[in-house]
């Protein structure tokens, strides 16, 4: 393989851009930096070209989770085409928004309105906005990864790692207003009695509780009511962040479909639009009118392709239960990276749930170690790393062919650690820690 093109322009996007690129799960030091390709000419299904001509199989983030039917679905796209050919802008606004409130609302019975916006980030803001100006209290408790705006990173001011149980250690909050301090805080997954200690002390001023409903392990029996009994005490809404898993176990939102809980708000993103820039904050209407009492506006949230794409996909997902199948496509690939592993004689520890799991060889130099399995699955036509995240375009024999490059891939790791020389057998630099949350 040559990736001079792929290297070129890695070069000119570190003088110009900021960090290299827009997402920090999509640097290539955090898979090798040297090696990882960063830049694609095309995609389709679950095949990407890079910019050398180069062709892979991507068995490893799918666009971070955002395409979960695919690459350039036929039928999304068409609907995306539709919505271009029609006009994606106007004076006027597209009838495809209301159609898509009236959607997410069918879906969750439990809510009556929706707003829009462009990404997941710019959602949890607004919907802690609409929260807080409900409320009129500053306080949020949150569990999870919520993204990058103030309301969140404000948990690491005057702290020195309130967010490393969330996001990445160490992380600085500079620019964010000092006046936000002690207005984010932090409770752990199934530990209840953190979020009643924060209760306890700023009852009178916790106005929202933000939580994921599921990330590597489900919420113990009585978590979610528990939650529920503190907010319906506290008169704080609760907010469930479904950015990440909504749609992965079910058609819509996991918070109903796997765990009958019903919240105040509930934001998407994401998957809903399989790649296209839509998200979507629902809602009761006593709070979601809340929205009218602050000013929450921008104009390309209107924009038309993002509400089409979202409105085929989740038409599409529901009809094909894709939800199902993102599952088996989780367990076979776990089940095969356990077979390789133990084949090899190596240490390795699986962790995560169907759609999106994730593994570490060992606990010696995690990172030199994933640095040399994305190189080695790269030269068999794989982009890989140690998570995976399931497609609806993923197939049997994709599965089949990528364990199979695992198998090789582990064998020749397990030998080297068994040499000693791993570490030289890098050709590009060892990965960077990323999300605690993934990694």
């Amino acid at each position: 393989m040559k990736f001079d093109k792929s290297k070129a322009i890695q070069e000119r996007a570190r003088k110009r851009i900021p960090g290299m690129t827009q997402l920090l799960s999509k640097r290539p030091d955090r898979f090798s930096q040297g090696v990882w390709p960063a830049y694609y000419d095309k995609s389709k299904g679950c095949e990407v070209w890079d910019l050398d001509g180069n062709h892979y199989q991507d068995m490893s983030i799918s666009g971070i989770g955002a395409c979960i039917l695919g690459y350039a679905d036929p039928d999304v796209d068409a609907a995306v085409t539709e919505a271009i050919r029609k006009g994606v802008a106007s004076s006027l606004n597209c009838p495809e928004e209301v159609e898509l409130a009236e959607l997410l609302c069918e879906l969750h019975p439990w809510a009556d309105m929706a707003r829009f916006t462009r990404s997941g980030g710019e959602a949890m803001a607004v919907a802690v906005r609409i929260a807080r100006a409900h409320t009129g209290r500053d306080v949020v408790a949150f569990c999870g990864y919520h993204g990058w705006q103030d309301w969140y990173l404000a948990a690491n001011l005057g702290t020195e790692n309130a967010l490393g149980e969330h996001l990445i250690s160490g992380l600085k909050p500079k620019g964010v207003p000092k006046a936000l301090t002690g207005t984010a805080l932090p409770f752990r997954f199934n530990h209840l009695e953190e979020l009643q200690a924060i209760a306890d002390t700023h009852g009178d001023s916790l106005g929202v509780i933000v939580i994921e409903p599921i990330r590597s392990t489900r919420p113990d029996p009585g978590f979610f009511e528990g939650i529920r009994a503190i907010a319906d005490k506290t008169g704080a809404v609760l907010v469930i962040d479904e950015i990440s898993a909504g749609f992965r176990f079910c058609c819509g939102g996991s918070h109903l479909e796997l765990f009958d809980q019903t919240p105040d708000m509930a934001v998407f993103s994401k998957a809903m639009g399989n790649g296209y820039p839509i998200s979507a904050i629902i809602g009761t209407e006593k709070v979601m009118q809340s929205a009218q009492d602050t000013f929450i506006s921008s104009t390309n949230w209107t924009e038309r392709t993002g509400f089409a794409a979202a409105l085929a996909t989740i038409r599409k997902h529901r009809e094909l239960d894709v939800h199902h199948r993102l599952g088996e496509l989780g367990r076979a690939v776990m089940e095969g990276w356990k077979k390789a592993a133990d084949k090899h004689g190596l240490a390795i520890r699986i962790e995560g749930l169907d759609p999106f799991p994730h593994f570490d060889l060992g606990t010696k130099d995690p990172l030199i170690l994933k640095a040399l399995f994305v190189q080695l699955m790269l030269e068999q036509g794989f982009l890989a790393s140690n998570l995976y995240y399931a497609m609806f375009a993923h197939s049997d024999e994709n599965v089949k062919q990528y364990i199979q490059a695992v198998d090789v891939a582990f064998g020749i790791i397990a030998k080297a650690i068994d040499a000693g020389n791993y570490a030289s057998m890098i050709t590009g630099e060892p990965a960077m820690a990323g999300f605690g949350r993934l990694a």
